[in-house]
């Protein structure tokens, strides 16, 4: 009879800052976990931003928070960039179009990017 094997045992530790290479030509985008209803990835960026006239409009709501370094995010509609630095979060609606204008070119910056089914509900910033 096969041994019963805990769901600990394969529980490892990571740390979100490893594995950063020093050259980042592109902007890197990895899963760190994925379900049915959501993704997480981790973003690494260095001096870049969306090409002109382009815009993200993503079918899931999108929860990001800024780990390290800044970036610039605009809204559609919107006349003034978003400043985001370390520990600064925003819930971006599905649909809603936005676009990064830039990220920091003296140092990486971290996101975390939570998509997610709009009828899982996150409290917004002081709800």
């Amino acid at each position: 009879m096969a041994e019963k094997k805990d769901r600990g045992d394969d529980m490892k530790p990571g740390n979100i800052f490893s594995g950063i290479p020093d050259l980042v030509k592109d902007e890197i985008f990895e899963a760190l976990l994925k379900t049915d209803h959501l993704d997480l990835e981790r973003i690494i960026s260095s001096g870049q931003a969306t090409p002109p006239g382009q815009w993200y409009e993503q079918p899931t709501d999108e929860w990001i928070i800024l780990l390290k370094g800044r970036a610039g995010l605009l809204f559609e509609g919107q006349k003034e960039v978003m400043v985001l630095h370390p520990g600064d979060y925003v819930h971006i609606l599905a649909h809603q179009r936005h676009r990064v204008e830039w990220t920091d070119g003296e140092q990486k910056t971290v996101w975390l990017a939570l998509h997610y089914s709009g009828s899982d509900k996150i409290p917004r910033s002081g709800e």
